[in-house]
Formats: structure tokens, sequence, C-alpha cells
């Protein structure tokens, strides 16, 4: 059996509010996420990251609703942290910050170590 650090993340319900979509859809619809950081090795890269990012929010704006709980966020957003997770610094703390925002719409205070385990304690 493998490790998942999501194991590790309390399941705390989470309360929603009628904001709580729109402000994800908000994040979801920013353009260029990952456009023009140091470290991105093309412009291909760059897409390929927003398109992962994406998903990962599209995942959670979709379920949210049928699954307010603080551990089923972060299984939507692992694969995102996965992968940066052996990116360059810069790249995992603009992740970082996409996660946190997240975070902070969700009224998540704590990521239980979830994002030091992939980021690297950033």
């Amino acid at each position: 059996m493998t490790y998942s650090p999501v194991s590790e993340i309390s399941d705390e319900v989470l309360i929603l509010s009628d904001a709580t979509i729109p402000a994800l859809l908000e994040i979801l619809n920013e353009e260029g996420k990952f456009d023009g950081l140091p470290g991105m090795d093309s412009e291909d890269d760059a897409q390929r990251l927003n398109a992962v990012l994406d998903t990962a929010l599209q995942r959670l704006i979709g379920g949210i609703a049928e699954h307010p709980r603080k551990r089923w966020v972060f299984e939507q957003l692992q694969p995102a942290l996965a992968a940066v997770q052996s990116r360059d610094t810069v790249t995992r703390e603009h992740l970082g910050t996409y996660a946190e925002r997240v975070m902070d719409v969700l009224g998540i205070e704590s990521s239980d170590g979830l994002l030091s385990y992939y980021l690297g304690g950033i």
C-alpha cells in the first residue's frame, strides 16, 4: 500500500456560502496562471501546469456542494501539488499561493502538512 499524505488531513466539515462557488470560479477564470514564471522551460510547460490546476479547480467547483469536507478538497488539489513537487521554488510557491487562495475561500485554516509535503515547506 502506498502512503498518501491526504490520509493525514482531518476530515472537517466545511461551511459554504453563496459566495463560495463564484470565488472559486474567479480563481479558475484567471488566465495564464503560470505564464512568465522564471524556471518555466517552455510555454507548453506553463500551459500544462495551468491545465492541471484548472482541472483541480473544476473538480472542486463541480463537487464541493456534495462533498463539503476538508479532506475531499485536498484530494482534488493533490494532483496539482504533485505536478509541481519536483519543480523550482518559484513554481512551487506559485502553486502554493493558489492552494492558499482556495483554502481562504473555503475557510480552511491549515493543510495539516500537505502543502509542506508537496511544496517543501516553502
